[in-house]
């Protein structure tokens, strides 16, 4: 009888090795859908909106810079050319206080940022879906424990990760209605489970 139950409980796998496989379905599961994001559709990259050049000339007035496309900046502190305004250097060298400056990556950063956003903006609906996809599977596989748990993690990771990546730039009735959708099909999930 000793053997039966010993042969057994060699069958028989540990809760270590299932949440150790539950858990590498759930990394694995969401490296794999934010590389596939990553590799089927490119994100924007700063240096295609604004162009980095090996010697950039600084514009001396906001006439200047707004043909550049850039943003001027008044210096508040300037009062006019006067003796005053020249700062000496350690070296004898002199610096004459600027009547303003110019940010001439303004535009292409804006460019830039809005992309961005979108683009944060399609990866999460992605994620949210995978995630709901990987929910789906999870409470269709109970008949294989480990892989239901582990798919149905994956898919709140995912739901995680799609919501950090993409917060602070989403609008908040996106965030209302992609929130009340996952809300609304995890509720019916879950109900279809308990009556199971």
């Amino acid at each position: 009888m000793e053997t039966l139950n010993s042969s057994l409980n060699q069958k028989k796998p540990s809760k270590i090795l299932k949440w150790a496989l539950i858990l590498g379905l759930i990394i694995v599961l969401n490296l794999f859908f934010n590389y596939s994001i990553h590799l089927l559709y490119k994100g924007p990259i700063f240096e295609n909106f604004c162009q980095q050049k090996q010697v950039t000339i600084q514009p001396k007035n906001q006439a200047e810079c707004v043909v550049q496309k850039g943003a001027w900046t008044e210096n508040a502190n300037y009062r006019g050319p006067s003796p005053a305004m020249v700062k000496p250097f350690p070296d004898g060298s002199t610096m004459i206080e600027p009547v303003g400056w110019c940010d001439l990556n303004f535009t292409c950063n804006k460019d830039f940022t809005d992309a961005n956003g979108l683009y944060n903006r399609n990866a999460f609906i992605i994620l949210i879906v995978l995630g709901v996809v990987s929910m789906v599977v999870g409470f269709l596989t109970v008949a294989m424990p480990v892989v239901s748990i582990g798919f149905s993690l994956g898919g709140v990771l995912s739901f995680i990760v799609g919501s950090i990546r993409y917060w602070s730039d989403m609008d908040d009735y996106l965030r209302v209605i992609i929130l009340a959708i996952a809300l609304a099909i995890l509720i019916w999930l879950g109900a279809k489970k308990l009556r199971e």
